[in-house]
């Protein structure tokens, strides 16, 4: 007697393919720059298949709609940076100084990376529906607690001036942020986020040629005068575009 045959084993299902990743990031790419320049309400899914180099019908396979799409890049945006910083914030064998310094480079790369996408955030950030605009503030609160708590722990130890960790975290944010509008392709992006992370350490750094009670506008008057130069410098030379 012969004993029933046993089930096939059930089917694996595989990583998507590469092409289909390259393809699904390239439709992001492409979305997010059109909503930036558009808004959302002034792009539609034809805008962004066009933009692809793909049918409607074809972007169908890859997103759901566009506004599943617009919500996938805002929490894309939102969830990385905090992610980003948590796990420098948890490498023991860092030192404050070394912590903000990678935190700043970390944040510059992402930015330089992907401005489209942060531009869009700032203007559709009014216009986020109520479940996607409370994710964006709580990763906010999680990227500025990070930085916070570096502050806090270079305070304590000695290598951090005595300043307010919050507003020294927002001004470290502020500068960051602003990435987007000046930064252009043809520099040295890793050359640029070590300039803009040494400008971080600096604002906070202890060192017995900094005031002793450093103002909030003289911190930022300083941080504006080397953003000027870090600008000049991320240029790529005018002969070069010629």
């Amino acid at each position: 007697m012969t004993s029933p045959a046993a089930d096939p084993p059930p089917k694996r299902r595989g990583r998507p393919s590469v092409r289909r990743e390259l393809v699904e990031r390239e439709i992001k790419e492409n979305a997010a720059r059109l909503f930036a320049e558009r808004g959302v309400a002034g792009t539609t899914l034809q805008d962004i298949a066009d933009a692809t180099g793909l049918t409607r019908q074809a972007v169908y396979h890859y997103v759901a709609s566009k506004d599943d799409l617009f919500a996938q890049l805002v929490s894309e945006i939102a969830d990385q940076p905090a992610q980003l910083l948590r796990e420098i914030n948890a490498l023991a064998d860092l030192s404050p100084t070394a912590k903000l310094r990678r935190m700043a480079q970390t944040l510059a790369l992402h930015q330089m990376a992907d401005p489209d996408r942060f531009r869009l955030m700032i203007r559709s950030e009014s216009d986020l529906p109520e479940h996607l605009a409370k994710s964006y503030r709580a990763s906010r609160r999680r990227v500025l607690k990070e930085l916070v708590e570096v502050i806090d722990g270079g305070i304590a130890d000695g290598s951090f001036r005595n300043v307010n960790p919050r507003t020294a975290a927002l001004g470290v944010i502020g500068m960051l942020n602003w990435i987007a509008w000046w930064h252009q392709e043809g520099g040295d992006d890793q050359e640029t986020a070590d300039q803009l992370a040494e400008m971080a350490v600096r604002t906070v750094r202890s060192d017995d040629r900094a005031p002793e009670s450093p103002t909030v506008e003289g911190i930022l008057a300083n941080v504006r005068l080397e953003l000027d130069l870090v600008e000049r410098l991320a240029r790529p030379d005018e002969s070069e575009r010629a």
